[in-house]
């Protein structure tokens, strides 16, 4: 197959954002996740030390919290200060202690170096209450809960430049769900109160690839919003656990663009596409597994809707197949720059996340590396790139039927501030190893980062170690240099860089 490479012509730059991450308050994410105060691990704020470590190593730019389904039924004024409230968590069906609230999140971001990403309780709470927390994190001083914040050691405004009104309120499983008019009427309001307390913040409201809900919402507040947010887990696995085989997975990479060319579609068709970009802020090719909660019959004892949750701690099954996946979507999301700024794997520790914690350590599963590729060896300027005779595969879906898939993805990048390509180059074929040539105006030495692991069903676990980036040093590039991609791999090849 031959890659065609356009250096001088760019689809555009890519904001940093589009590798982020979220965390909820959800199984073990927070608790006994990233904040575990009496683990050896932790310093002195409670924050796991290697977790840090790791979010530093890919870059965390930009970190969404509290959630999510969790968020709907938070007031986030129990959870600050010496007097923390506990209370019974609607969304998950737990007890939650309240012990990590906003000033423990703020220190998180501080510490990893991101941008932090609220978003704020639109099912449970009011407008008020979600223009009060603006006002505990970002006024110099004025009214109660900027001095509360001082009173509780925090002199200096966080300065919270994201947030988002709401999570998933569209949906019958979401505590407090709206329908398209009261959503639009309570974004509205929601988001004029904010900005009043606070004009620089830069605000989003939940949506969906749905015609009637976000022509609603975007007539009603479209002068108050800068995003627009979607969310996507494409193997919806949420109450069965049944993951799609590997075969069935490649058959998903055929839908990884469809949410976002719709709602481009619509913000141009209503003349917004030039003020409203959209964060992808919730995405994971697996459902997260919680039997019989979101369903109208609840399980009755934690035998039912609890403990089967501890089975997303199952190391085995982040595989090269979520690797594969992963880079694919992170694809689509390059080649959408122009109008995705921000998106967020949903979570990053522990659940379907790229970290995996234990008592003594961390695992990184095959998704952190994908993020390690991308954030640290990629180029920041997309470039136009094609392959006119790209082979194609046949695969079956999840319900057994036949679909073609491009057995290649591909993006190639630049960079904005020194010399060089990267090109992400993705082989989806389960078993061959295929053949690159590429065609590029340019000069320099060669060399691949990549991870393929032994067989699509690599994985990493506690003592356990298949899957790792890899460098092969290719020699000097000339114009029509052949290369070879091992299969199932996900790979960045430099050149002059």
């Amino acid at each position: 197959m031959k890659l065609y490479i356009n250096g001088q012509r760019k689809i555009g730059t890519r904001d940093s954002m589009i590798y982020g991450h979220f965390i909820e308050h959800f199984h073990r994410q927070i608790y006994g996740g990233v904040y575990d105060p009496d683990n050896p691990l932790s310093d002195e704020d409670g924050l796991r030390m290697d977790v840090l470590e790791a979010m530093r190593k890919i870059k965390v730019p930009i970190l969404r919290w509290p959630g999510g389904c969790f968020v709907s039924s938070y007031h986030w004024k129990d959870a600050v200060g010496d007097n923390r409230r506990p209370f019974f968590d609607k969304a998950w069906r737990v007890e939650e202690p309240n012990s990590f609230g906003t000033d423990e999140y703020i220190r998180l971001c501080r510490k990893i170096g991101c941008e932090p990403y609220i978003c704020a309780n639109a099912g449970t709470g009011t407008a008020e209450e979600m223009s009060d927390w603006v006002e505990y994190c970002n006024l110099e001083y004025e009214g109660r809960y900027a001095k509360w914040r001082i009173a509780n050691g925090c002199p200096k405004p966080y300065k919270v430049k994201y947030w988002s009104v709401g999570n998933e309120n569209y949906g019958f499983w979401e505590i407090g769900a709206k329908s398209a008019e009261e959503w639009s009427r309570l974004v509205a309001e929601s988001s004029k109160m904010i900005k009043h307390v606070d004009p620089d913040t830069e605000l989003t409201a939940a949506a969906l690839t749905d015609l009637d809900w976000n022509i609603k919402l975007l007539k009603s507040s479209a002068q108050f919003l800068d995003w627009i947010s979607i969310h996507e887990y494409w193997d919806g696995i949420h109450q069965t656990n049944d993951y799609a085989d590997y075969e069935a997975v490649m058959a998903y990479t055929n839908q990884t663009e469809h949410s976002i060319a719709e709602v481009r579609g619509l913000l141009t068709a209503m003349k917004l596409d030039k003020k409203i970009k959209i964060a992808f802020d919730e995405w994971n090719l697996r459902g997260w597994y919680h039997p019989n909660v979101h369903t109208v019959e609840q399980g009755r004892t934690k035998k039912d809707y609890l403990y089967p949750r501890d089975k997303n701690d199952d190391n085995s099954k982040y595989t090269m197949a979520d690797a594969v996946f992963t880079a694919c979507f992170l694809n689509v999301l390059n080649r959408n720059c122009d109008i995705v700024g921000m998106a967020n794997f949903a979570p990053i520790v522990n659940t379907r996340g790229c970290i995996y914690t234990y008592k003594e350590g961390i695992v990184l599963r095959s998704t952190y590396h994908v993020f390690d590729l991308y954030v640290n060896y990629m180029g920041d300027v997309v470039l136009d790139s094609w392959c006119g005779d790209m082979e194609m595969m046949c695969v079956r879906n999840k319900v057994g039927e036949p679909e073609e898939t491009a057995v290649l993805d591909i993006v190639a990048t630049a960079f904005s501030g020194q010399a060089g390509y990267a090109v992400a180059v993705v082989n989806k074929s389960e078993a061959e190893a295929k053949k690159l040539e590429i065609n590029l105006e340019t000069s320099g030495d060669v060399r691949m980062y990549y991870i393929s692991g032994e067989s699509t069903e690599s994985y990493n676990d506690i003592d356990r170690e298949e899957i790792a980036i890899e460098c092969e040093e290719l020699g000097t590039y000339i114009p029509g240099m052949e290369i070879t991609l091992k299969p199932h791999m996900v790979g960045v090849i430099q050149i002059g860089v």
